[in-house]
Protein backbone atom coordinates (compact mmCIF):
# COMPACT_ATOMS: atom_id res chain seq x y z
CA UNK A 1 0.00 0.00 0.00
CA UNK A 2 0.86 3.55 -0.98
CA UNK A 3 1.52 5.74 2.02
CA UNK A 4 -0.38 8.88 2.20
CA UNK A 5 0.85 12.51 1.72
CA UNK A 6 -0.22 12.58 5.76
CA UNK A 7 2.04 9.65 6.28
CA UNK A 8 5.14 10.94 4.37
CA UNK A 9 5.06 13.55 6.39
CA UNK A 10 4.15 12.53 9.49
CA UNK A 11 7.87 10.79 8.87
CA UNK A 12 9.68 13.55 7.71
CA UNK A 13 8.95 15.46 11.01
CA UNK A 14 9.41 12.47 13.21
CA UNK A 15 13.03 13.14 13.80
CA UNK A 16 12.12 16.95 14.36
CA UNK A 17 10.21 16.16 16.77
CA UNK A 18 12.50 14.10 18.94
CA UNK A 19 13.86 15.18 22.50
CA UNK A 20 17.12 14.48 21.27
CA UNK A 21 17.00 16.74 18.16
CA UNK A 22 16.27 19.95 20.33
CA UNK A 23 18.62 19.05 23.11
CA UNK A 24 21.20 19.12 20.02
CA UNK A 25 19.93 22.08 18.20
CA UNK A 26 19.68 23.85 21.67
CA UNK A 27 23.24 22.79 22.63
CA UNK A 28 24.45 23.97 18.76
CA UNK A 29 22.68 27.64 19.75
CA UNK A 30 24.05 28.28 22.84
CA UNK A 31 27.44 27.12 22.40
CA UNK A 32 29.56 29.70 23.82
CA UNK A 33 27.43 31.72 25.10
CA UNK A 34 28.07 32.22 28.96
CA UNK A 35 27.23 30.80 32.28
CA UNK A 36 24.30 29.97 32.25
CA UNK A 37 23.04 29.63 28.54
CA UNK A 38 23.13 25.58 27.48
CA UNK A 39 20.71 23.36 26.35
CA UNK A 40 18.79 22.84 29.42
CA UNK A 41 18.39 26.78 29.91
CA UNK A 42 17.62 27.52 26.50
CA UNK A 43 13.70 26.42 26.94
CA UNK A 44 13.32 28.82 29.48
CA UNK A 45 15.10 31.67 28.08
CA UNK A 46 12.99 31.23 24.60
CA UNK A 47 9.82 30.32 26.20
CA UNK A 48 10.58 33.62 28.20
CA UNK A 49 10.95 35.66 24.98
CA UNK A 50 7.83 34.20 23.36
CA UNK A 51 4.92 35.08 26.35
CA UNK A 52 7.35 37.72 28.64
CA UNK A 53 6.74 37.83 32.13
CA UNK A 54 5.06 34.95 33.80
CA UNK A 55 4.90 32.53 36.38
CA UNK A 56 6.94 29.56 36.59
CA UNK A 57 3.94 27.23 36.84
CA UNK A 58 2.93 29.04 33.45
CA UNK A 59 6.30 29.06 31.66
CA UNK A 60 6.25 25.29 32.39
CA UNK A 61 2.58 24.83 30.43
CA UNK A 62 4.39 26.52 27.49
CA UNK A 63 7.95 24.77 27.18
CA UNK A 64 6.61 21.18 28.53
CA UNK A 65 8.74 21.04 32.15
CA UNK A 66 7.08 21.10 35.24
CA UNK A 67 7.23 24.40 37.65
CA UNK A 68 9.96 22.83 39.83
CA UNK A 69 12.29 22.33 36.86
CA UNK A 70 11.66 25.58 35.19
CA UNK A 71 12.01 27.20 38.79
CA UNK A 72 15.89 25.21 39.26
CA UNK A 73 16.86 26.64 35.50
CA UNK A 74 15.49 30.12 36.58
CA UNK A 75 17.79 30.42 39.42
CA UNK A 76 20.58 29.75 36.55
CA UNK A 77 19.74 32.34 34.78
CA UNK A 78 19.32 34.62 37.47
CA UNK A 79 22.77 34.17 38.25
CA UNK A 80 23.75 34.61 34.87
CA UNK A 81 22.30 37.99 34.89
CA UNK A 82 19.56 36.90 31.87
CA UNK A 83 16.29 36.24 34.00
CA UNK A 84 14.97 38.48 36.52
CA UNK A 85 12.17 37.88 39.18
CA UNK A 86 9.34 40.47 40.04
CA UNK A 87 6.25 40.88 41.49
CA UNK A 88 3.09 39.50 39.76
CA UNK A 89 0.92 43.01 40.13
CA UNK A 90 -2.31 40.68 40.37
CA UNK A 91 -1.39 38.42 43.08
CA UNK A 92 1.49 40.14 45.73
CA UNK A 93 2.35 37.06 46.82
CA UNK A 94 3.37 35.45 43.33
CA UNK A 95 6.50 35.88 40.80
CA UNK A 96 7.04 36.24 37.25
CA UNK A 97 10.07 35.42 36.17
CA UNK A 98 11.44 37.93 32.89
CA UNK A 99 14.32 38.31 30.64
CA UNK A 100 16.78 40.83 31.28
CA UNK A 101 18.14 43.08 28.71
CA UNK A 102 21.09 40.93 28.48
CA UNK A 103 18.84 37.85 28.21
CA UNK A 104 17.09 39.08 25.21
CA UNK A 105 20.19 39.72 23.93
CA UNK A 106 21.09 36.11 24.16
CA UNK A 107 17.67 35.11 22.41
CA UNK A 108 17.81 37.31 19.89
CA UNK A 109 21.87 35.73 19.54
CA UNK A 110 20.40 32.30 19.08
CA UNK A 111 17.83 33.06 17.00
CA UNK A 112 20.01 34.84 14.46
CA UNK A 113 22.08 31.48 14.81
CA UNK A 114 19.11 29.22 14.02
CA UNK A 115 18.01 31.43 10.94
CA UNK A 116 21.76 31.38 9.58
CA UNK A 117 21.82 27.81 10.11
CA UNK A 118 18.12 27.55 8.28
CA UNK A 119 19.81 29.47 5.50
CA UNK A 120 22.94 27.87 5.25
CA UNK A 121 20.96 24.21 4.62
CA UNK A 122 18.77 25.62 2.04
CA UNK A 123 21.66 27.70 0.27
CA UNK A 124 21.93 24.46 -2.67
CA UNK A 125 18.26 25.39 -2.87
CA UNK A 126 16.58 27.68 -5.77
CA UNK A 127 15.44 30.23 -4.20
CA UNK A 128 12.02 29.94 -5.06
CA UNK A 129 11.73 26.92 -3.49
CA UNK A 130 13.27 28.26 -0.82
CA UNK A 131 10.41 31.00 -0.16
CA UNK A 132 7.79 28.40 -1.31
CA UNK A 133 8.54 25.82 1.31
CA UNK A 134 8.71 28.68 3.72
CA UNK A 135 5.56 29.79 3.09
CA UNK A 136 4.16 26.57 3.10
CA UNK A 137 6.00 25.81 5.81
CA UNK A 138 4.46 28.51 7.72
CA UNK A 139 1.07 27.60 6.42
CA UNK A 140 1.07 24.12 7.71
CA UNK A 141 1.72 25.93 11.12
CA UNK A 142 -1.28 28.12 11.27
CA UNK A 143 -3.53 25.85 9.71
CA UNK A 144 -2.41 22.04 10.46
CA UNK A 145 -2.40 19.94 13.40
CA UNK A 146 0.05 22.14 15.41
CA UNK A 147 -1.99 24.92 15.08
CA UNK A 148 -3.33 26.50 18.40
CA UNK A 149 -6.65 25.89 17.60
CA UNK A 150 -6.05 21.72 18.12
Amino acid sequence: MKNSTGHDIADALGPLLRPSTRTRLHAQLTEGLGKGVDDLTYPVLSGLARSSACSAAGLGREIGLDRTTVTRRADRLEQAGLLQRQPDPADGRATLLALTEQGHNIVSVTRQRLAAGIESSLATWPPADAQAFAHQLRRFVDEGPFAERH
